[in-house]
């Protein structure tokens, strides 16, 4: 398995080496934002059997998350043919970085303001028979949902990117539960915040 980049470090100086960790990633912040926005469009820009998004039908959280799940990495292996591609097998993540996989990133959405999630699998050890290595990039989106009676689409309210591991996520305490978290500490150090929905100033009466 490979070092934890993140080995030795006393927790104060996590955000730098995130820093690093982003600065040495062949995908820029500008082309992950980028990506992201033009996913979210997609999704309003579609239709399915005459039906368009926002105007007809109005998805629930679970299906906007699956969309841009799916809608990122091919908006991204557009922009940079022969380098991005849509990880299709077990063992790549959602999008595959051709030249050097310890690029590659996985990508997770939620209408949580600010929790990432994934699989109860994420928090367990990586193992010489995992499929996927769960250590590695993150790309975290949080978006809004519909919101009943409102006539403004939803938007994306938090992008950030950075290098986790399955230490970081924390499993339900359910044997049943089928999903981690990721922890605050991780969030706080590990993950960058490279957009964040500016926030509108209340004025007063």
């Amino acid at each position: 398995m490979p070092k934890s980049p993140y080995e030795g470090l006393p927790h104060d100086e996590w955000t730098a080496r995130t820093e690093d960790l982003i600065k040495a990633h062949p995908i820029s912040e500008q082309e992950i934002k980028d990506a992201v926005f033009e996913a979210w469009q997609l999704i309003f820009s579609s239709n399915i059997g005459g039906l368009q998004i926002g105007q007809d039908i109005f998805p629930e959280p679970q299906i906007m998350s699956f969309l841009l799940h799916e809608l990122i990495p091919h908006t991204l292996a557009k922009k940079r043919p022969g380098l991005c591609k849509v990880g299709k097998s077990k063992t790549e993540k959602d999008i595959h970085y051709v030249p050097d996989p310890k690029f590659s990133i996985e990508v997770k959405a939620s209408s949580n303001p600010t929790n990432v999630y994934a699989n109860r699998s994420y928090a367990q050890e990586n193992s010489t028979n995992a499929l996927k290595i769960k250590d590695g990039y993150l790309l975290a989106v949080n978006f809004k949902k519909f919101e009943e009676g409102s006539e403004e689409l939803p938007v994306i309210g938090k992008i950030r990117f950075g290098y986790i591991e399955h230490s970081d996520w924390k499993a339900q305490k359910s044997e049943k539960g089928q999903q981690a978290y990721l922890m605050k500490e991780a969030k706080k150090l590990k993950l960058k915040t490279i957009y964040s929905l500016p926030k509108v100033s209340k004025k007063k009466a």
